[in-house]
This record gives structure tokens, sequence and C-alpha cells, in this order.
């Protein structure tokens, strides 16, 4: 039998579907944990081996933010995780889900992605050809610095890392000083002085060794990082209908792990940073946790309103108010162009 099998013609065994992936952000563990294992070991199986895939980090892509949802539009990248505050830089609509500020807790977030999400899935498929298959959410970007503060009304004059011009909008109107880097320079830009706080995820910063170069951690989600897996239109057409199927079963189960790791990956982010006994999931540090003070929320709320919101309005436009109040405005209850109250 074995015998036999060995002069099965090569042509009755097609060749695999080889996808080629751009992932989310090195050394994290959305890409370590979940993504890398999801398209190198779990679609072939759930696909029966009809599809063989390759994963690259997008910061070690070699692909420059600004150029990835281009390079998704035109199909150089059929696959890809958009992290949305990069697109946001030239499509601000994108971010309005994850504003900082905007979610301060899970629940929050979970509700807001859930009420933008089809206006996501109408602009990338309408202004780029790219059809969304999974939303993921990294664990909470919360404030780390290098020397003791209390809260958000304590950072003024100091140097702080932002990713996205939405956190920048947040650090300018409490005093601080933005200063964008990229995620993989946070450490080094701490270490030789360029700042002293960085926004960050909680338990991606203690990847990176940021427990080592800054003494104190906010316990404020100020923003977390939602990204979309999304597939060129012409790709994803492409590929047989029973592989879409099996793809986007799969996809749904990953967005779901992902969103419940993102949750527990906070809470651990700082007990690691804190050094606590409970900490599994990263490197024990020696940080002080600066817990959420009712001054905290009311200067989030605030800043929401008078700050974030409309800066966002100016660069998005009167079309993204509409958008707004036809649904974040209803699940967050702030109308976009209503002065705060």
């Amino acid at each position: 039998m074995l015998w036999g099998a060995a002069f099965v013609p090569a042509q009755a065994q097609p060749a695999p579907i080889q996808l080629k992936i751009v992932g989310g952000l090195a050394g994290v563990a959305q890409f370590d944990r979940y993504e890398v294992p999801f398209w190198l070991e779990r679609v072939p199986r759930l696909t029966g081996g009809r599809v063989q895939a390759e994963i690259a980090a997008f910061d070690r892509s070699g692909i420059r933010g600004n150029e990835f949802i281009h390079l998704m539009r035109v199909g150089v990248v059929p696959f890809g995780t958009l992290i949305l505050t990069v697109a946001g830089a030239d499509e601000p609509e994108l971010t309005a889900s994850d504003l900082a500020a905007l979610n301060p807790d899970m629940a929050h977030l979970r509700r807001n992605v859930e009420a933008f999400r089809p206006v996501l899935t109408r602009i990338l498929r309408q202004n780029h050809h790219l059809e969304v298959l999974a939303v993921y959410a990294y664990p909470a970007q919360v404030l780390f610095c290098t020397r003791p503060f209390t809260g958000l009304g304590d950072i003024v004059g100091r140097r702080v890392r932002t990713s996205s011009a939405t956190q920048a909008d947040l650090m300018e109107a409490v005093g601080a000083i933005p200063v964008v880097i990229p995620f993989a320079d946070i450490v080094s830009s701490i270490r030789r002085g360029a700042v002293e706080c960085a926004v960050t995820g909680t338990l991606s910063g203690n990847s990176i060794g940021l427990h080592e170069v800054t003494s104190h951690v906010h316990a404020m989600a100020l923003s977390w990082g939602v990204s979309v897996f999304a597939a060129h239109g012409a790709s994803w057409a492409a590929l047989p209908d029973e592989v879409r199927t099996q793809i986007s079963t799969g996809l749904a189960a990953l967005e779901a792990e992902i969103w419940t790791a993102a949750e527990q990956d906070t809470l651990q982010g700082l007990r690691c940073n804190a050094g606590q006994a409970d900490c599994v999931a990263g490197q024990r540090g020696r940080m002080r946790i600066v817990p959420v003070s009712a001054v905290d929320e009311e200067i989030r709320r605030r800043l929401v309103r008078q700050t974030v919101l409309p800066r966002w309005l100016e660069r998005c436009g009167d079309e993204c108010a509409r958008t707004w109040n036809e649904t974040l405005g209803i699940s967050t209850g702030i109308e976009a162009g209503v002065p705060a109250r």
C-alpha cells in the first residue's frame, strides 16, 4: 500500500495555496502568541493543508507606516494587520472608536468598537478595496514615567512619547510635550533622555523592558491600539469559497481570543511592572502603580469633550461629525459639535 502510494502522480496533489501575511507589532502578545501560531499552525489545519502561510511583523517587514495602507490597497500586501492609528494619519475617521481617553476600560472599548465597526468596514471597502476580516485590540496603553507623578494633572512640561495625533492632542491639553516615537525605539529614547514618559501598552511596555527605565505607571487606559485584519479585495475573492469560509471562521475565533487576552494582559502588565506575585506573563519590575483618581476621571471626561473630539473633527471634517453622531455619539453620549457642559 505504501509502495503504491509512492507512484501517485504529482498533479493528483495540488500545490498548497501560499499566503503572505503582514501581522502586528513584533515582540508583543498579539503577534507572538496569537497571530503567528494562527497562520503557521491553525490555518493549515483548518483548511486540511490547502493553505500554507508566511507571516512577518509589521515593524520588521521593511514597510514604512505611511505606506502600509497604500500597499494593501493595490495588493502588494494582500493580507495584513492594519493598526488604525497608523492608517489614521491619512484617514482620521478610521481612528474614531479609539480616540485618546475615550475608553477608560474594556467595557467602553467593546461598546464603541461595535458601534463603529460597520463604518470601518465601509470606509476600508469603498476607499481602499479592503475586506475587514477581524478587529483586534491591544492591551490598554497607559502612561509610564521616569519620575513620580500623581495623575494626568501632574505631567506639565514633561516630554511624552505618543504614537498618534489623538494621543498628542491629549498630552498637549494636560500641558505635556508630545513626541512621536516608534514602538521599537521607546526604551532607547528614554535612556538617552529624548523623552521621560511614554504612552504604550501595559504588557507590551513590559516586554520591551520599559519597567527597567521608568518608575511610575498610571492605571488609566488612554488608548487601546485597535487594529483590523484585512485582505485586499481581489486577493480575498480569488481564494476558493470553502477556503474563505474556513479562514473567516478561524479569524472570528482568533478575534475573540485576542480581545479576551487584551483585557487579561492589561492587568498582567500592571501586575508585572509592579512586581506583584501574580505576575505570570512578563518580567517583574519594581514600578509604582499610580491609581486612577476622581480628579483623573473628571479631567478625562472634560478633555474628550473639549479637546480630543474637537481636534479630531478639525482633521476629519463635517462628514465625520455626522458619522460620529449616528454611531459613537449614541454609544458615548457625546455629540459632536456640542460644547462641553
